[in-house]
């Protein structure tokens, strides 16, 4: 949402300049910190530790976590991750690589789609309002699946919308149609790329100006198909061909959980992240701030546009309203679910920027929205930082943050201080700078300087070196109740009992494991999961992350006769009895 050749500012660049202005922002933006950190929860430490056994495993196709097969999530962002780490040789690099290129992927998308359908301008502003928006740069900064499946689906829109309003393009709707296959194979949510066809077969049949209507090309429309097909099969062969060659029976529940609850049943009958029906519209008004502060201006425009049959503004606009009622309907719903919707919002905000922030209102709110961000960030940080927010007090206790809580609390107020001395010195006039600078201190400010301060205690890294110092370099480790950091960080080859196992199901087979070898074996185990049978005053305390509390055990801290598994049976009996 700036303005590179204005007046205002004084500049006048080329248009290659603004492009390599805008790519060295961007990259700037999205890769700092990168190197600097371990995966975080939510998700990161999942998909690391499943790449992580992919490469010591050599089985790329049916991915594993811990003991268990993993189903949750088709393994392709896992491979990538694999991929990058045989590259470069470390995974704090290799386990963020590929949101960053995501993230890239749709800046170039979005500008290249801009400038096609309207100009060089257009595309630079709908890059640009995309690149301050929170909810892209913080994802495209997370190695979650999700920056990468909303890459695909861009490309995706990207080869349709080329092919269908700019066209007929063959090739570009070929590579639509192949890229929203490898977003079924990445999160099973690529189809939803296809959704573009109702509103292009509307405003064909309706004469909207600038439809193509290419005519005798049944073979070429269908090729497309093949081509969804066979992104589909480049991992749904393979795995079915593993499975049906694999005598064991839980490759056929993988099979069966991957195809059928984790796509179908997970969005029919959701079975977490439940929230009401209006969830999405506080994700739109927060999380995509602060592009969200042009519609005001954008949607008369946009109406307008409807009424004159641009066709440029129906396909997009349409098919964000699909996909944001497409996920309202189940009872889960998570703020990335319709982020794949925001590089195309972005593009539509963008070809109505050049009028939108020349308005004397637009920037006096832009400008307010500095001033408030600054004013929460600066109060915030500076309560926090003096000891009189209790809140974060807590949060510093429940984190084990100690000493660096003030760092972090300092970083606040930075970039609190920031926000205010931009909009005391550049005003309304030049407000959107204002914004960028707010911006590019709140985002490097979070990964230089937030990122270390967080990452032992986020990451579990801290805690997981503890218990190895504790227990000695000889030692053999085994996990109850654990979490994929646990695992990740393990200094050592661990032992674990299964992952979605009952807890009480994990400590008696952990007891009989241990037995085997008491005066070597140790157990890492969550303090929720120790039951009657574990003794409090014998288990040795590790430490606190993740706001959850680990402790180690040898086999004297089981009570004499008690298997955790019969416990727990006992228990359940007596409670039906009564």
């Amino acid at each position: 949402m700036f303005q590179f050749n204005n007046s205002a500012y004084g500049w006048r660049l080329s248009q290659r300049q603004e492009l390599w202005l805008l790519a060295g922002v961007a990259v700037v933006i999205l890769a700092a910190g990168i190197g600097l950190r371990d995966p975080w929860p939510a998700d990161e430490p999942r998909f690391a530790l499943v790449a992580k056994q992919m490469v010591e495993s050599g089985n790329w196709l049916i991915p594993h976590r811990g003991s268990e097969l993993y189903s949750d999530k088709p393994p392709l962002f896992m491979a990538a991750q694999a991929l990058f780490f045989s590259l470069f040789g470390n995974w704090r690099i290799a386990f963020l690589l590929p949101s960053l290129l995501a993230g890239l992927g749709m800046l170039a998308l979005v500008y290249d789609l801009g400038r096609r359908l309207w100009d060089h301008r257009v595309g630079v502003y709908a890059a640009t309002a995309l690149l301050c928006t929170f909810q892209f740069v913080y994802q495209a900064k997370r190695a979650q699946i999700d920056p990468t499946v909303c890459f695909f689906l861009t490309l995706a829109n990207y080869g349709l919308l080329r092919h269908f309003l700019l066209g007929p393009d063959w090739r570009a709707y070929w590579l639509g149609c192949f890229a929203a296959g490898l977003g079924v194979i990445t999160k099973g949510v690529g189809v939803l790329a296809l959704l573009m066809f109702l509103p292009y077969l509307y405003a064909r049949g309706r004469g909207w100006q600038g439809v193509v209507r290419p005519e005798r090309a049944a073979g070429r429309w269908l090729f497309g198909a093949l081509c969804f097909v066979a992104a589909t099969a480049l991992w749904l062969v393979p795995m079915l061909y593993a499975v049906a060659t694999e005598s064991a029976p839980e490759y056929r529940a993988y099979m069966n959980d991957i195809l059928f609850r984790q796509t179908a049943g997970r969005y029919t009958e959701s079975w977490d992240h439940h929230q009401p029906p209006w969830y999405y519209l506080g994700v739109i008004a927060f999380s995509w701030l602060p592009l969200v502060l042009a519609l005001p201006w954008a949607v008369p425009r946009w109406r307008v546009a409807l009424r004159q049959r641009d066709a440029r503004v129906l396909l997009p606009l349409v098919w964000i309203i699909m996909v944001v009622i497409f996920f309202t309907f189940p009872k889960g719903k998570r703020d990335v679910y319709i982020m794949p919707a925001l590089p195309l919002l972005a593009l539509l905000v963008g070809a109505q920027l050049r009028v939108i922030a020349d308005q004397p209102a637009f920037r006096r709110l832009v400008l307010g929205f500095v001033v408030v961000l600054g004013a929460l960030f600066a109060a915030g940080g500076g309560l926090a930082w003096s000891g009189h927010l209790a809140q974060a007090n807590r949060l510093v206790e429940q984190r084990g943050l100690e000493a660096g809580g003030q760092m972090l609390w300092l970083f606040l107020l930075v970039v609190g201080v920031v926000a205010l001395l931009a909009a005391l010195w550049l005003r309304v006039r030049r407000s959107l700078l204002a914004l960028v600078l707010t911006l590019a201190t709140l985002w490097l400010g979070y990964s230089l300087w937030a990122y270390p301060v967080l990452n032992d205690s986020t990451s579990a890294a801290a805690v997981m070196r503890r218990a190895g110092e504790m227990i000695g370099k000889d030692a053999e480790l085994g996990l109850v109740a654990w979490k994929e950091q646990n695992l990740l960080h393990v200094d050592r080859p661990a032992r674990d009992f299964g992952f979605v196992q009952p807890w009480h199901l994990q400590l008696s087979a952990a007891q009989r494991w241990q037995a085997q070898a008491p005066e070597r074996r140790w157990l890492f185990v969550l303090r929720a999961a120790f039951g009657a049978c574990i003794d409090v005053d014998k288990a040795q305390y590790v430490g606190h992350a993740n706001r959850r509390e680990w402790f180690l055990l040898r086999a004297d801290a089981f009570r004499s006769g008690c298997d955790p598994a019969v416990q727990k049976a006992v228990a359940e009996d007596d409670a039906n009895a009564e």
